[in-house]
């Protein structure tokens, strides 16, 4: 199993666990608003962390390569209104042509 998904996988089992802290330790009582804030944000702020490490990241330097301009063109097409699947394709493609030309 890869770096990669290994980090995937703790990444996702500790979303899972924070969303269910909440109603187990808590029960049918509400989060208080500034808590409930953070904890919503946890996973967006968790993915974006993975897709810049893994954009940017390198052999212990920074690396921008064919991956930033692919990753700049998903971002332009969510940004635009795209769904998340065809944003992706998009990805592939601009690093996978900026590949060929390279």
């Amino acid at each position: 199993m890869s770096d990669v998904w290994i980090v995937v996988i703790v990444v996702g089992a500790a979303t899972a666990l924070f969303k269910a802290a909440g109603p187990v330790f808590l029960g049918r009582r509400r989060l208080p608003t500034r808590i409930d804030a953070v904890v919503v944000l946890i996973a967006p702020v968790m993915l974006t962390a993975l897709v810049v490490s893994q954009t940017f990241g390198g052999d212990e330097e920074i690396a921008v390569d064919a991956r930033v301009p692919g990753v700049a063109a998903a971002g332009v097409a969510i940004w635009r209104g795209a769904p998340i699947v065809p944003a992706m394709a998009i990805a592939a493609i601009v690093t996978a042509l900026i590949r060929l030309v390279a």
